[in-house]
């Protein structure tokens, strides 16, 4: 059985595997490298596309409920461009 979770970005359904995990704990938000770090996730696809997508319509403030740091979309551009 595979585990699915939606794209904050562009709302598509796929593999957790295939989706980065941002996460907002105790007011603090990270990118979860493990998938299962504690406190409020939301999930985004690992594109270009989406990450930007994503920062223009606000799509992680609007899931996590608070603000995202600019920082936290330009770690997620490194990661994809590594291919991580």
């Amino acid at each position: 059985m595979t585990v699915t979770r939606m794209c904050a970005a562009c709302r598509e359904v796929k593999e957790k595997t295939l989706l980065a995990r941002i996460v907002r704990y105790k007011g603090d938000v990270m990118i979860d490298l493990t998938g299962k770090a504690c406190g409020r996730g939301a999930y985004i696809c690992k594109s270009d596309d989406c990450i930007k997508k994503a920062k223009k319509s606000r799509a992680l403030e609007r899931s996590l409920s608070c603000g995202v740091d600019a920082g936290i979309y330009e770690k997620l551009e490194e990661l994809v461009a590594n291919g991580e």
